[in-house]
């Protein structure tokens, strides 16, 4: 464990909690704004391109050197509430230098505005068409949020007999809506990003009329056989880590393919912290991963 990581891990305590409560996180999302721009260091290393999908933004990121032909579909975390933000761009950057990948960034509609069902459907319509453009070459990704979206979409398309992801890459990703392992309670009082009760609400909205435990929204409760194979990024300061490593076993056992890389002392989403050891080591094998096709 680096000092660096030890140290940036501290600092988060002087940071706000959206989630502490139910109404810290009402009264952030009716704060909130946009996704950020697009950062100074994607467009060095990408191409930037938009379109619209349905009404809902879709940025494409074109590496400037020539691309090796993966194609990867990111989608962000922020509790299904919040909008992408700035670190978001810099995995993005960084993935596309290492990977020499294109990456597709849906902007997916927020709760409580918008809810599993139609994210579901709009990023299938996403995946569709990236399958058409680049055949069997299209992986899926996400942090926190996004890493449960990516998951979800993974069972969805290998029940509605669409091809399947090339691989499915998921950094601290939120897996269980409901929260009732005990896990997650465990390593609360290491966690100074997350806590229960927000998140809880920020699933309740997300679900709209479907149950918080349904598989769309809570995909560790789905039949994980015959999914493609999973890299996993976790940190063991993470309200997440539980339920990650419990994948990681339910995958395993079910015959599939997991790498579970667990960061001693990471915080959610330190791979987000670039001036870490330990996130710069995390990006290294999902570019690794990404490499292989």
């Amino acid at each position: 464990m680096s000092l660096l990581l030890t140290a940036t891990r501290r600092l988060l305590v002087l940071r706000p909690r959206t989630t502490t409560t139910e109404q810290t996180l009402d009264r952030a999302i009716a704060r909130r704004g946009g996704p950020a721009p697009v950062s100074r260091a994607v467009k060095r290393v990408a191409v930037v391109d938009e379109r619209i999908v349905d009404g809902r933004r879709v940025v494409r990121l074109t590496p400037r050197q020539k691309p090796r032909g993966g194609h990867l579909i990111y989608t962000h975390g922020g509790c299904y509430t919040f909008p992408l933000i700035g670190a978001h761009w810099g995995i993005l950057a960084t993935l596309v230098r290492r990977a020499g990948i294109t990456i597709d960034v849906p902007l997916y509609g927020l709760a409580p505005e918008h809810t599993a069902t139609e994210a579901a459907d709009w990023l299938e319509t996403i995946y569709d068409d990236a399958v058409a453009e680049f055949g069997p070459v299209v992986s899926l990704a996400g942090d926190s949020a996004g890493g449960g979206l990516a998951l979800a979409q993974a069972v969805r398309y290998r029940d509605s007999g669409r091809p399947a992801p090339r691989h499915v890459i998921l950094i601290s990703p939120w897996l269980d809506a409901t929260l009732i392992n005990p896990g997650a309670a465990a390593v609360a009082p290491l966690d100074h990003m997350l806590a229960v009760p927000g998140l809880v609400r920020a699933g309740r909205l997300w679900a709209g009329d479907l149950d918080p435990s349904d598989p769309l929204v809570s995909p560790l409760s789905s039949d994980l056989a015959g999914l493609p194979p999973i890299h996993i990024e976790q940190g063991d300061h993470d309200l997440f880590y539980a339920d990650a490593e419990e994948l990681h076993r339910r995958i395993t056992r079910a015959g599939g393919r997991s790498d579970f890389r667990l960061t001693r002392g990471g915080f959610h989403v330190f791979v987000g912290a670039p001036w870490i050891p330990e996130a710069r080591a995390a990006l290294a094998r999902i570019a690794a991963v990404l490499r292989q096709g």
